[in-house]
């Protein structure tokens, strides 16, 4: 009975409405900015690797880089990108290619406001996030309360234990490990660093992330490289399944390219998260380098690319060059399967040494989202945060235990409802991004390194707090040549 329900409300969400209010966002931020995912991507490739400072209130722009690419590279990159092949066929990678595109403006708008909204917590942390804006830059608290809820019930609990399911079924299949065993080691390492708070979970993405993605990457490119010939098949078959051109004659065009539309751009939408609002949370936890609110939007969107256009394309590669996409509905048995194809058993333990990393790496940062919008409905009290780090770790050993389909099922629904509130606020407040991303461009057309000013923007100042955005007095600098 709950399956069926939570099925019907899932085809309600993505079949009806968030398909189209993903994308329609999504191009709209992208004309307005003047397509600023290509024009700037170069200068966001560089304030993202050369954001390295913090200060006591704040983490640095990279620490938040890593952190939302920590929530962002998991099960989404692995299994989502089978269990997407598996249901809308190769062509559900183009779509994700195309949500990743439209989703980089997105992400950029997200952050950007995350930034401006942003407050210092009782005990001199920067927080924020949508249900910062929506109460402070819309006036509406009930929307922040609302999609404080959806996070904290789909990345606190759904979302890990998605994540804790994915890596008890790799480790499972290679291994041969119980389930319950897994369960019980992921609590205990999970537990280690979640009662750190952001810090520790920031410092351990910091060193983490970047070694697991480039080390996945290699194996991709090595796959590549012994399947070179392949490459304009497999190209091809991506963009005849999207469209549905081998389909024509058939008659089955429809049916078709909406499954592969569908599940491109759920699987997407999961994988990089953008207009979902989820990394936002993590933006305004940045002492932003350069100090202006649409430096993090910028890191943003790098993360985004690298996400999906070079992490998911990965996994898809792997995956159609092993010709054997039709074999399991099972994402990570797929996905392992296709590398075992390409070098033997030993890729086996590769995918469930690389899951191992992006899951539980996802676990800690998700954790860390939804943490924030716990203090955001009862402020920061000890016996309260307490509390819901054990529920966190309960979810952990569910997830380790659980039926997949039921929990990527729920992961769909709390995501969906997550992302309709978060972009119902973006658009409302999208004005303000735009005017505090122009500003930001102006600067840096102009030579200048931009640093942000709340007095030229005196209807939002007041909205503004006082401790984390005060009145710029010193005199811009020469940008360093980029």
């Amino acid at each position: 009975m709950v399956e069926t329900v939570v099925k019907f409300l899932n085809s309600l969400l993505w079949d009806q409405l968030l398909i189209y209010a993903l994308v329609g966002v999504g191009v709209y931020f992208t004309v307005s900015l003047l397509f600023i995912q290509v024009t700037h991507l170069k200068h966001s490739a560089k304030v993202m690797l050369t954001s390295r400072q913090a200060d006591e209130a704040g983490l640095s722009s990279f620490q938040v880089f890593c952190t939302s690419m920590a929530a962002r590279v998991g099960a989404g990159n692995m299994a989502g990108v089978a269990v997407a092949i598996g249901a809308g066929g190769p062509g559900a990678i183009f779509w994700m290619w195309l949500i990743a595109m439209v989703g980089m403006a997105t992400a950029m708008v997200e952050s950007t406001l995350a930034q401006v909204y942003k407050v210092k917590d009782s005990t001199g942390q920067y927080r924020g996030g949508p249900a910062y804006y929506m109460e402070k830059g819309l006036g509406q608290r009930w929307m922040g309360v609302l999609f404080s809820v959806f996070l904290i019930i789909s990345f606190g609990l759904v979302f890990n234990a998605v994540q804790a399911n994915t890596i008890a079924g790799a480790v499972n299949q290679v291994f041969d490990v119980s389930p319950t065993v897994i369960g019980i080691g992921l609590v205990l390492v999970s537990a280690v660093v979640i009662t750190g708070g952001m810090r520790k979970v920031a410092r351990v993405s910091e060193f983490v992330v970047p070694v697991m993605a480039l080390f996945y990457i290699a194996m991709a490119l090595i796959v590549v490289a012994m399947n070179f010939d392949k490459l304009p098949a497999v190209f091809s078959l991506v963009i005849n399944n999207a469209f549905g051109w081998h389909e024509a004659a058939a008659g089955g065009v429809g049916y078709t390219v909406s499954q592969a539309m569908q599940s491109g751009v759920a699987r997407g939408l999961f994988s990089n998260e953008a207009g979902m609002g989820s990394a936002a949370n993590v933006a305004a936890c940045a002492a932003p380098t350069p100090p202006h609110p649409a430096s993090q939007g910028f890191v943003q969107m790098v993360g985004v690319f690298i996400d999906t256009l070079v992490i998911c394309t990965a996994t898809a590669a792997i995956i159609l060059l092993s010709h054997d996409w039709q074999a399991s509905d099972d994402g990570i048995a797929m996905t392992i399967t296709a590398l075992q194809f390409h070098v033997g058993v030993w890729g086996g333990w590769f995918v469930a040494g690389a899951i191992l990393l992006f899951c539980f790496t996802s676990i800690i940062a998700n954790y860390s989202y939804a943490e924030s919008n716990v203090i955001f409905l009862i402020g920061n009290r000890r016996s309260v945060i307490l509390g819901f780090r054990l529920g966190v770790l309960a979810m952990v050993m569910f997830g380790a235990l659980a039926k997949i389909s039921l929990v990527w099922d729920l992961a769909n629904l709390s995501m969906g409802l997550m992302a309709l509130v978060n972009i119902l606020a973006l658009v409302l407040l999208s004005g303000v991004a735009f005017r505090v991303i122009t500003d930001y461009r102006d600067q840096l057309a102009a030579g200048k390194e931009p640093e942000f000013d709340k007095t030229q923007f005196p209807d939002i100042a007041q909205q503004m707090d006082d401790q984390v955005w005060n009145v710029t007095t010193e005199e811009s600098r020469p940008v360093p040549e980029r």
